[in-house]
């Protein structure tokens, strides 16, 4: 029995055990991949003596007590010294004195985190808006030289940014920018710009230009018409892009290590060095990397949308 007429049928349509088959490649791997993160966020719930027990346990009973190392500082005491104590007033009170420790005063957590956040969204921020006006310019103006340009703008690139860091540790030194927000901002501004360029630019070459000039007929400037007619076309684009640079901004290391030490040190090269009493405090460590996660996996759930549009941005034409 043939089809109806009224139907429409694709040669390129998967069928639907394609579907399925897929479909469930893409289950498995999305579970294989989240694999890491449960098992860090499981881990911030454990006991120390859990956290490093062999085989690892699935099974435990919760404890808050990686998150009260992590936010506290903490000082050992003699059992005498603790009995003479009043009765503690908070759960962290009651863990850390099981351990025979007494809460010191709070940890360096929250300025770190600040210190990130301020310095990923500040860097993410300058980079896209400087990208987008530079790849606004390339490609509605006739640029001299614009295909070099843009193979030198690429060509920061090449090279890992870790291959420059000697020579920006003693420029920030000279300039007095070590171990200063500005500092980083300015330094993963100038790293992300690049890309943010070459993104944005293949974003807006697809907004086809007769829009501008019917706002530009209509009396708009050309400030205007940007505002007006490019900027909600490319907001795709520019979600993508943002994420692209925050995630390397969130997540940069090497520099981190090199150019901050306190004032503006970040949270990677500040998990690493959380130690506990008689060596590594991994469910501290845990939380705080559970703890670094919930920012940037919001800000991408967020704006999911816009950045599955502006993957797929110019693919399908009509």
């Amino acid at each position: 029995m043939s089809a109806p007429a009224n139907q429409a049928w694709s040669v390129v349509a998967p069928s639907g055990t394609a579907k399925t088959v897929a479909g469930t490649l893409v289950i498995v791997y999305a579970l294989i991949t989240m694999i890491p993160l449960a098992w860090i966020v499981m881990t911030s719930f454990k006991t120390p003596p859990d956290s490093i027990a062999y085989p690892p346990k699935l099974v435990f009973t919760p404890s808050i007590e990686g998150y009260c190392n992590l936010f506290t500082t903490r000082t050992r005491q003699t059992p005498e010294y603790i009995a003479a104590l009043p009765p503690a007033e908070t759960e962290c009170d009651r863990v850390v004195r099981s351990r025979n420790m007494v809460i010191a005063g709070p940890s360096n957590v929250i300025p770190r985190f600040t210190n990130s956040i301020i310095i990923a969204f500040g860097s993410t921020f300058l980079a896209v808006f400087l990208g987008t006006i530079t790849a606004y310019a390339f490609s509605r103006f006739k640029v001299p030289l614009a295909d070099d340009l843009m193979f030198f703008i690429l060509s920061t690139r090449f090279m890992p940014p870790i291959a420059v860091a000697i020579p920006i540790y003693l420029m920030y030194r000279t300039l007095g920018l070590s171990d200063t927000q500005l500092g980083m901002i300015l330094l993963y501004t100038a790293v992300n710009v690049s890309l943010a360029v070459w993104l944005l630019k293949g974003f807006i070459d697809e907004i086809p230009r007769e829009y501008e000039e019917a706002a530009l007929i209509d009396g708009y400037s050309r400030l205007h018409a940007f505002v007006k007619v490019v900027l909600p076309q490319a907001v795709t684009g520019i979600a993508a892009t943002a994420i692209f640079c925050l995630i390397f901004a969130w997540n940069e290391y090497a520099f981190a290590v090199l150019l901050t030490s306190g004032t503006a040190q970040t949270m990677p090269p500040f998990i690493p060095f959380i130690i506990g009493e008689g060596g590594q405090d991994w469910p501290a460590v845990a939380a705080a990397t559970t703890l670094f996660v919930i920012p940037i996996f919001v800000f991408t759930v967020l704006l999911r949308k816009q950045l599955l549009r502006g993957i797929t941005f110019g693919a399908v034409r009509k």
